[in-house]
Order: C-alpha cells, then structure tokens, then sequence
C-alpha cells in the first residue's frame, strides 16, 4: 500500500511519516512539500495525508478526484491541518477524515488503521465480477464498471461507465447476485450505492448524470441500506 504526506512544513511532513511507519512499519511513504511536487508524481497513492494551507490542499484533492472519474482506483484522502475552516469544503472532495494540528498520536493512528481498512474493502469489491452471456459469449463484467440496472420487462438493460447493453432476465436474480452494494431502490431499478451522487426522497441521480426512481415507500429503507454500505467500507460519492 502507497501513502503520499503532503505538507509544506518538513518536520511535520516528518513526523507523519514517522507515525506511519511506526504503526505500519511496511508501509511505502513518500513525502511532498508542495502541491505541485505532488500532482507533477504520476505514481498511483492509496491514501494521501493532505494540508490545506488555504486552499492548495482543497485543490489537490479536486485534482486526484477528478483523474479517478474515469472509473480508476479511487484513494482515501485525509486532511491532517491547522484551519478547521475548511471542513465542509473538505467533505466535498469526499475527504476520508479531518485532523486538526496538533497531531494527536493515538487518533492518528486510529485514522490509519481506518483508512486502510477502507482501501481492503474497495479492493474487494474491485476484484468482484459476474459472468454474462451476451450473444452467445460469456463476458465478465465487473461490479465497480456497473451504474445500475433497468428492467424492461423479460429483460435486464445493464448500464455501465463506459457502455450500455440488454440481455434477457430477471432483476430479482441480479438483486440477489449483486449483494449489499447494490440497492432495489424501485421495482425498475436496481443502483449501485458507489455510483451515487445524490439522491432526494423520490430520486437518485448517477455519477455519469443519469436520473433513476427511488420508490417513497423504499426512501427510509434506501437511507438505511446506504448507511450500513458506508459503515462497512463502501465508497460514497454523496
């Protein structure tokens, strides 16, 4: 696993990388005293230790945000700062977590350790697929690729990052197939809570734009369903 530490002060640049490597000593670190040195680095990080200075390390995150659109890895980002200002806005980079300066040890670490448990999960779920029958062929598609999917009537329409194809089924078998990271959110729809990015009591709109149903009825159930997605690791976009 991969961390970048980015701070413009070294000895604090230091000492994170020290707790690190002190609670996980086979952790690769790398450290960066500017946003520039960071973005300028074309190597993957799981898990970024960002300050925010104003605004530069609000910017760095928008920036590994927006090269991980493409249906890539996506990092944790945690913003390690002196300026507690800047919480909400950090929120909307879908920051991991916020620690403010002075850095307590103990809660540090519990971060780390939450962090990675984070990234184990995405890994497994990153790994997870179905095998389709598509035209005579078996394809494999990942569930990370899948926005959601739509039923009109015997068929399944299955609505990827990149594509979109219909085959012959039922929803109720995908339901089942999918598990936890996928919700029945209308007898028509079927999401995937990763490609997420905003929902109301009647719908949720996709990633990618798309809007689907989310049934009345099923709101309160959705809102459950999506916290207990997000406690056990899964990536929320909301």
């Amino acid at each position: 696993m991969n961390i970048a530490v980015c701070d413009s002060d070294a000895e604090i640049a230091l000492d994170i990388k020290n707790l690190i490597t002190y609670s996980m000593p086979k952790m690769s670190v790398k450290m960066f005293s500017s946003a520039e040195e960071l973005l300028s680095n074309e190597h993957f990080f799981d898990i970024y230790f960002l300050d925010i200075k104003g605004i530069s390390g609000l910017n760095i995150a928008r920036k590994i945000r927006e090269k991980e659109k493409d249906g890539g890895k996506k990092s944790v980002v945690v913003f390690v700062t002196g300026y507690s200002e800047y919480m909400a806005e950090a929120f909307d980079v879908q920051a991991f977590h916020y620690l403010i300066k002075p850095i307590d040890k103990e809660k540090f670490i519990e971060v780390l350790k939450n962090a990675m448990n984070e990234i184990k999960c995405r890994r497994r779920y990153e790994d997870k697929f179905i095998l389709l029958k598509i035209q005579n062929q078996n394809r494999k598609i990942e569930l990370k690729n899948i926005l959601y999917l739509e039923s009109n009537n015997k068929k399944v329409i299955f609505h990827l990052v990149e594509e979109t194809f219909e085959i012959q089924g039922k929803m109720e078998n995908y339901e089942r197939i999918l598990g936890y990271s996928f919700y029945r959110c209308h007898r028509c729809y079927l999401v995937n809570f990763e490609k997420i990015s905003s929902y109301t009591s009647t719908e949720i709109e996709i990633i990618n734009g798309d809007k689907i149903m989310l049934a009345q009825k099923k709101y309160s159930s959705f809102v459950k369903a999506y916290l207990a997605y997000a406690r056990r690791g899964g990536a929320v976009n909301v």
